[in-house]
């Protein structure tokens, strides 16, 4: 049986990953596809860096295209990240009939459209499994266990850093600095944690979740994206206190064809599912209109996790070579992509208002949400000891962004309101 090759670029944590599976599961793989699995070429930054995998060092390069070109490889597997440069690679593969597997979630968010028109146009294949919640198959499940059904929304958990982070600051009371450089020292936040803390990393994910679910081309651009680094441990208490927990949601809805996605912390009602997901998992939760509630649930990263995803992908790259139907199961946005305007976009929200402690204040408040039209489901007025101020706590029934904004622009011109101290998303 003749061997099929894959070039691997990058053996960083999730290369090392994939050559132990493919070496060490050999049998299990060869018995699936029918043929050995035999990682040919390896391109690395440093060839002579030690590493902590034995790899055959006639294998290695620090040429991509070393890899790119060679004649006798099938398939690319690409888990080196980057973009500009590692695109070129990519282009140039299935310009050359190389068929692809990347975890690269920047990459593919940023130029998936490009990059599969050019799959499709060459019959090659393009799979990304790994580029979206780790170890969860929850972009296969779009593709094909979803096929028959119609997505309404896709709301999950979808970076592991935050969740970490918001975790710790629940069940410690710590404070967003304090766990943000705990998890810098455990190696779960980058020394620059800006692309997660700032929602940056759930953004991407949720933009390739979006163009999957929907059917249509949802770039970068059209997510609306806020962080965590402005949470405190006081809202958090305060969300515990009413029966939430504070997550980092990514949030895609449909309705009547128009879509609206975001990635903003959220809180999220306690009795949900994805409220009791804590540290570094991940979840995404699923609404179809015939299937209803579905959620996935597991490890977000790390080595073997998202190891495991690229070589399912693998896999399915060779039974498709095999069956001659490469290039047939290509996703290519086929729907007119129609954003949501402020007016569309309801929910419920959280505010917790700084104001002066008199009579009369609260009427005031009151009678400027019933202005814009919007509805409150609660609101309490409390005195805290930490705070001279009085403090006003309120969460709205669904209302529209545009309404909201409108309430909160009074706001910051009304006396007796000393701060807009939070105001969140509230779920489930």
């Amino acid at each position: 049986m003749k061997p099929v090759k894959v070039g691997l670029l990058g053996l960083g944590t999730v290369g090392t990953g994939v050559v132990r599976i493919v070496e060490g599961h050999q049998e299990d793989l060869s018995s699936q596809v029918g043929s050995p699995i035999v990682i040919e070429k390896i391109a690395v930054r440093n060839i002579d860096k030690l590493r902590n995998i034995a790899v055959d060092h006639s294998k290695l390069t620090d040429d991509p295209w070393d890899v790119i070109r060679d004649p006798e490889i099938d398939v690319i597997v690409e888990v080196m990240g980057g973009i500009d440069s590692t695109k070129e690679y990519l282009l140039e593969a299935l310009d050359r009939g190389k068929h692809i597997v990347t975890a690269n979630k920047d990459l593919m968010a940023l130029h998936g459209a490009e990059i599969l028109a050019k799959a499709q146009e060459k019959q090659c294949d393009v799979f990304y499994e790994a580029s979206v919640a780790g170890g969860i198959p929850i972009i296969r499940t779009l593709i094909e266990g979803f096929s028959s059904d119609r997505i309404m929304k896709i709301m999950g958990i979808v970076n592991g850093t935050t969740n970490y982070i918001l975790t710790k600051m629940s069940r410690e009371g710590a404070s967003y600095d304090e766990v943000l450089r705990e998890a810098q020292q455990l190696g779960y936040a980058e020394a620059d944690p800006t692309s997660d803390v700032e929602g940056l990393d759930a953004a991407r994910k949720m933009a390739i979740l979006g163009s999957l679910g929907f059917r249509t081309d949802v770039e970068l651009s059209d997510v609306s994206v806020r962080g965590i680094s402005q949470v405190t441990k006081e809202d958090i208490a305060y969300a515990k206190r009413l029966g939430y927990e504070m997550k980092l949601l990514g949030i895609a809805e449909r309705q009547d064809d128009e879509i609206t996605i975001s990635v903003q912390p959220t809180m999220v009602k306690q009795s949900h599912p994805i409220a009791s997901v804590n540290g570094v998992f991940n979840a995404v939760y699923v609404y179809g209109e015939a299937v209803g509630e579905t959620m996935f649930y597991g490890a977000g990263a790390g080595e073997m996790p998202t190891a495991t995803s690229v070589v399912a992908d693998l896999v399915a790259v060779v039974k498709n070579l095999k069956l001659g139907v490469n290039g047939l199961k290509a996703i290519i946005p086929y729907k007119t992509k129609k954003l949501k305007t402020d007016e569309q976009i309801v929910y419920k929200y959280f505010l917790l208002l700084h104001v002066d402690d008199k009579a009369g204040v609260l009427a005031q408040i009151t009678q400027i949400f019933a202005e814009y039209e919007v509805s409150l489901a609660s609101v309490v007025q409390q005195p805290n000891p930490d705070n001279p101020d009085a403090e006003i706590i309120i969460i709205t029934h669904d209302a529209s962004k545009a309404s909201m904004d409108k309430v909160l622009k009074h706001f910051e011109n009304l006396s007796v309101i000393r701060r807009i101290k939070s105001v969140y998303r509230v779920e489930g």
